[in-house]
């Protein structure tokens, strides 16, 4: 086994317990600042290991097959680490609303839930695969339910972990009935004999039970219910973290299964995940409408994307594919530019309703401009990043149309149209709370942080950069997409 190609993981796991053992020696009063100890390491492991020439960016396999370096799970891998970096940067902002004494295990969490994430971009066999979900899930088990004084986030716990180890359950015994009937559990083995099952109910329902589970790490309809609850309950860094985090992990598993494991079966399916998308889209968006509660809202939304990114999915081809990386790269930047500012302007009030942001056009000007664009890019609206990803998946759906004739894909594509003019209603009600809201009743300055400041504006540059100059992220994720093909 070449260990280099596993050194990131064991750095991150490494990093993870040296943030646990820091609370022992760091005095009570600077244990925010382990936070930044953190970001500084993940950005060294990202420059460094995740360049073109490091020791992580190796190609090759480990574990017998089971652990996989390629183009995929590197351009993942350099998105996990970003966005555990813009996480560490809103939890040590949101520390103060947590116990003093468990800072530096919040940070650890965290840390450790993108190990999980890591290994997730690198599983090449079905046992890597839930070995790697189970890190995940179980380390948000605890961040979702961190804030123990609060009845709404342990309640938000509880749903999390009953509805995870049901969905686990169903994936476990998915993977039981694909190798009882293949015998194999390496993904490139079993696209080799595939074929040979495709008559198989008791295979085809195994593969099913795997595409339940990885359907509630995504929050796919209808395996969406847990989304909103958790959403509102959790911490807000911890919302962040599953809504960009576990969802993208959710999906390169969710490619590698469909592209790399059953390929043969995939392309039957596709009817199957026209409808998931299409109805994913329109309850998302249809159920957001009502919302009050801004994180509720974003959870609803969260739903909503789900629903647009398996446009990419049930496409069917590499340019769907491509699309469904970068479109995440640009959902990257929105939705931590819309959480840190309902971290930084909603942490002390007693709801997180969105009239709380009445007035913070006049409070901060960058925190009003910063939620502003975050909204009209969840919108898919130019020059934004959100709207070129949507273009693509748009576009990579109806090509499929074309060449296979399908016109179910025609239909899907005006669903996702529908999805997206419904949601300018909810979307712009955040702005209108913004700027024209009467309700304001606290119109004090917002101070904020140096480090607060470096990480809107990071997103804030994502979002533009990503809109008006992708080729750089769309020769990645093109490059990326190549390996599900093979």
């Amino acid at each position: 086994m070449n260990a280099s190609l596993i050194s990131l993981e064991i750095s991150v796991i490494g990093l993870g317990l040296v943030l646990m053992l820091a609370d022992f020696f760091v005095p009570a009063e600077r244990r925010r600042f382990i936070g930044y100890a953190a970001i500084a390491a993940l950005g060294v492991l990202l420059v460094a290991g995740l360049s073109g020439n490091g020791s992580c960016s190796q190609f090759g396999t480990a574990f017998n097959g089971m652990f996989v370096n390629d183009a995929l799970s590197l351009f993942f891998k350099r998105f996990f680490i970003v966005a555990a970096i813009l996480v560490l940067f809103m939890a040590a902002e949101f520390s103060d609303r947590l116990a003093a004494g468990s800072i530096a295990e919040y940070y650890s969490l965290i840390v450790f839930a993108l190990a999980g994430m890591l290994f997730a971009a690198s599983s090449n066999d079905f046992t890597m695969l839930f070995v790697s979900i189970e890190l995940i899930t179980i380390t948000f088990y605890v961040l979702v339910s961190f804030q123990r004084g609060k009845l709404q986030s342990l309640e938000a716990g509880v749903k999390y972990l009953i509805l995870g180890a049901l969905s686990s359950a169903f994936m476990v015994f998915g993977i039981a009935l694909i190798w009882g009937t293949t015998g194999k559990l390496n993904f490139t083995e079993l696209a080799a004999v595939a074929p040979q099952f495709a008559d198989s109910k008791i295979f085809l329902l195994g593969v099913l039970f795997v595409l339940v589970g990885l359907g509630f790490k995504i929050a796919m309809f209808p395996f969406q219910i847990w989304a909103p609850d958790v959403y509102q309950g959790a911490p807000t860094p911890t919302t962040a973290f599953l809504a960009v985090g576990s969802k993208a992990a959710g999906f390169v598993l969710l490619l590698r299964v469909l592209f790399t494991a059953v390929p043969s079966v995939t392309h039957n399916w596709a009817n199957l995940l026209i409808i998931i998308s299409g109805i994913t889209i329109l309850y998302g968006n249809l159920c957001a409408i009502p919302q009050r509660n801004l994180k509720r809202l974003l959870g609803y939304s969260s739903i909503a994307h789900a629903g647009y990114l398996l446009l990419g999915v049930a496409a069917l081809s590499a340019s769907g594919q491509a699309a469904v990386l970068y479109y995440l790269a640009g959902y990257l930047f929105t939705v931590m530019a819309a959480f840190m500012v309902i971290a930084l302007v909603l942490r002390h009030l007693a709801t997180e309703d969105i009239s709380g942001l009445a007035g913070l056009s006049q409070r901060s000007p960058l925190l009003a401009a910063t939620m502003t664009i975050a909204m009209v890019s969840l919108a898919g609206i130019p020059p934004l990043a959100g709207f070129f990803g949507k273009f693509l998946l748009l576009k990579s759906v109806i090509e499929t149309a074309q060449v296979t004739g399908n016109h179910g894909y025609y239909c899907l594509a005006f669903t996702a149209l529908a999805g997206v003019i419904i949601s300018l209603y909810y979307y712009f009600g955040v702005v209108r709370a913004i700027y024209w809201s009467k309700s304001a009743t606290d119109l004090s300055p917002i101070e904020l942080s140096a480090p607060a400041k470096v990480s809107i504006w990071v997103c804030i540059a994502g979002m533009f950069w990503l809109g008006l100059f992708p080729n750089m992220v769309l020769n990645f994720a093109n490059e990326a997409a190549k390996v599900l093909g093979k």
